[in-house]
């Protein structure tokens, strides 16, 4: 029987630009203190499973994104890139696995 991934929630509510965002994501996804909160350094820690939490290095991450309703509709140009990095990343990364929670 396969094991399920490591399950992080991504909780978007109440972020209200690019900064809080990846702040929001370094948080959840416990990334080292030298994250960039770029988009370039995002994509990059979503690709590689080394800065993952630990429990999701053998068994894959599975990232569900809740709350993002509200900075998609306040910054829709950050959230279309966003959304583009974890659509690139999941592409690269057979491991990673990113859902929209559509509530």
């Amino acid at each position: 029987m396969a094991t399920s991934p490591h399950l992080v929630t991504l909780d978007l509510d109440g972020v209200a630009d690019k900064a809080g965002l990846m702040d929001r994501i370094a948080a959840a996804l416990e990334l080292p203190g030298w994250f960039g909160r770029n988009w370039d350094a995002l994509t990059d820690s979503l690709r590689d499973p080394s800065v993952w939490p630990p429990e999701a290095v053998d068994r894959g991450l599975l990232i569900v994104v809740t709350g993002w309703q509200g900075y998609a509709r306040s910054r829709p140009d950050e959230w279309e890139t966003a959304r583009q990095v974890f659509a690139d990343a999941s592409a690269d990364e057979p491991a990673l696995t990113v859902a929209l929670a559509l509530r």
